[in-house]
């Protein structure tokens, strides 16, 4: 507001109060105004702008744990109620704080400080509720209320930050070890099938010899006059045998030798047929 004596301008989204000789006369809205000055006078003005309120109020929670509860006000005077505004409020922004406090330790008492964290905007709408209906008749609106941080001690901070990080190691613990089982079962399992998948080759690689035995004896029989199934096991046995005695070589391994090793290895195993053999008779 501006001007001089008689001559008063009022500036935009403002409300000028004016007097007679003490007593008030009226509200004056934005722009130029003549007053009978020194009777009449301006005594002050209300701004009509939002304004905000931060209010900070320490409290504890259910679990006895100390928090610093920020919240945040946003406020204005109403035009239609500016005397109210005026004249029956000394200090708005104390009033308001006052009923913060209030709020904030009847409502976070009653919540854990988890609950709490998760409660930010039960708690607003409790402080806006309480404040609204109050303010009202003084002359102001209350349009928000916002609670924008809940502190509690660095110490709780800490504690909880350790809490967190021991869960999620333990979380990870867990996903290892489950990681680590399936790698094992999957890893037995391959073991089996590629056990089943090898004696299946070696099973078929004996019988494919058999065969191939067969076969061979049948052939030099037919084709070798006076040749006799003894006679051609008896070199096959023998060749078989000079293939390990080179096998053996090969791996850097000594291994007696004796030429009526292989006589002896064809008596036993016919010994071992006749024996089953007459056991099947009985």
């Amino acid at each position: 507001m501006s001007g001089c004596c008689c001559l008063q301008c009022v500036r935009t989204q403002q409300v000028a109060v004016t007097e007679d000789l003490g007593q008030f006369k009226a509200l004056l809205s934005p722009g130029f105004h003549c007053i009978m000055w020194p009777i009449s006078s301006i005594v002050g003005t209300l701004s009509l702008r939002i304004q905000q309120l931060d209010v900070v109020c320490e409290t504890k929670t259910k679990d006895n744990v100390f928090v610093q509860v920020a919240v945040a006000v946003q406020f204005r005077v109403l035009v239609e109620s500016a005397y109210d505004a005026y004249y029956r409020l000394s200090d708005p922004r104390g009033q308001i704080q006052s009923y913060v406090f209030d709020v904030i330790r009847s409502t976070v008492p009653k919540m854990e400080l988890d609950e709490a964290f998760a409660s930010k905007q039960e708690i607003a709408d409790a402080t806006l509720t309480q404040l609204k209906d109050v303010m009202k008749d003084y002359g102001y609106e209350i349009l928000t209320t916002l609670v924008t941080d809940l502190a509690p001690d660095s110490k709780v901070k800490a504690s909880m930050n350790e809490i967190n990080a021991s869960r999620r190691l333990k979380e990870a613990a867990s996903h290892k070890a489950e990681a680590d089982k399936v790698r094992q079962v999957k890893a037995a399992e391959a073991e089996a099938e590629a056990r089943y998948l090898s004696g299946l080759g070696v099973a078929r690689q004996r019988k494919a010899i058999v065969q191939g035995l067969q076969a061979s004896v049948s052939e030099f029989s037919d084709e070798v006059e006076g040749a006799t199934p003894k006679d051609v096991m008896d070199i096959l046995l023998l060749s078989q045998y000079f293939d390990t005695l080179s096998s053996v070589g090969a791996n850097s391994l000594i291994l007696e030798h004796d030429p009526a090793t292989v006589a002896n290895l064809q008596r036993q195993v016919g010994v071992a047929f006749l024996e089953k053999e007459s056991g099947g008779h009985k």
